[in-house]
């Protein structure tokens, strides 16, 4: 699907398809908005080869997992990032990458299915007139793609929180599945907030024609821009080492539980072992052995033992093992 948005000089707006294009072409004052969303087909790679998009940004744009990146070539700027299509309380991500292209006159933005972030200002540009600045209104899509993260990771402070209280009961067992995939999960929203990081700092500081460079009118909402892909990164980042300290966490506690275990072992071990010695002494069966004539032989065994038992007891004890 194609639509059209053109901004006359007079600032008057005229929906449409592509046949607003030629219109735009003539109007050497007017700003066009050419929104693709499906599949690059041919024919549409070659109507924006017609606008001197770059072929293998165009080829770019149609890789599904391509990482998010910014060029600038003669005649325009091309921006891929990652939105999302749509993300659940796990942290389930279904990413949905958008190109854009942007110059002077024109952007262009091209998603293969319903893009929430450029649906957003396709409906509520016309009032904020943002189509007359094409640079900015594309950097406030990316920042409207940011904050969408950002409202879901900020939901998952609670069932974060939420996780770190049920280990502390000990119910361990669910609890280790859940941090152990939210912290794979996080992994993967990690690596998306990178790039994007990257992206936007590549903007910010380096800047291009079509964008913006500098301290221009578009620095603020560069920086805009950077301070929130910054804050993204840094916010999934802590998540992931809270969700990795938490399982550090619990496996020293069973650790130090397994311990005590070995401790409480060893020392019922260490009792029995010289005890089991003077029991295997007296249990061979050789026919000259002097103690066994003598008539409190097995009281004074019993009593040794005993002793030995109390002694090790008391000497553990003395050692802070008990």
């Amino acid at each position: 699907m194609i639509r059209t948005k053109l901004l006359s000089a007079q600032g008057q707006y005229r929906h449409g398809d592509a046949g607003l294009i030629d219109q735009w072409r003539e109007q050497g004052d007017s700003i066009l908005w050419l929104d693709i969303e499906g599949e690059l087909t041919a024919e549409i790679q070659e109507l924006l080869v017609s606008l001197k998009c770059d072929r293998l940004a165009i080829a770019d744009c149609s890789r599904l997992r391509h990482p998010p990146k910014v060029e600038e070539f003669d005649h325009d700027t091309f921006i891929l990032f990652r939105g999302m299509s749509g993300m659940d309380e796990e942290l389930n991500l279904q990413p949905m990458p958008v190109g854009m292209w942007i110059s002077e006159r024109l952007l262009i933005t091209a998603h293969p299915g319903h893009a929430v972030s450029v649906g957003h200002f396709w409906d509520s540009e016309q009032e904020q007139k943002l189509l007359k600045t094409p640079n900015i209104l594309a950097m406030r899509i990316l920042h409207y793609v940011g904050g969408r993260y950002l409202e879901k990771l900020m939901e998952f402070e609670d069932t974060l929180a939420g996780l770190e209280d049920a280990l502390l009961a000990d119910e361990t067992d669910t609890v280790m599945k859940e941090l152990v995939v939210y912290r794979s999960r996080l992994r993967k929203l990690l690596r998306v907030f990178s790039y994007h990081r990257a992206l936007a700092e590549q903007i910010l500081h380096g800047g291009t024609a079509h964008l913006g460079s500098g301290k221009d009118h578009t620095h603020h909402v560069r920086r805009d821009l950077y301070d929130r892909c910054e804050r993204l990164y840094t916010l999934c980042h802590m998540y992931y080492e809270i969700c990795g300290d938490l399982v550090e966490s619990h496996i020293s506690i069973t650790s130090h539980h397994l311990n005590n275990t070995i401790k409480v072992l060893t020392i019922i071990t260490a009792v029995f072992i010289p005890i089991t010695f003077i029991a295997g002494l007296y249990g061979m069966n050789f026919q000259h052995i002097p103690e066994l004539q003598w008539r409190y032989g097995y009281f004074a065994v019993l009593g040794l033992m005993l002793a030995l038992v109390i002694g090790m007891l008391a000497l553990f004890r003395k050692i802070r093992w008990l």
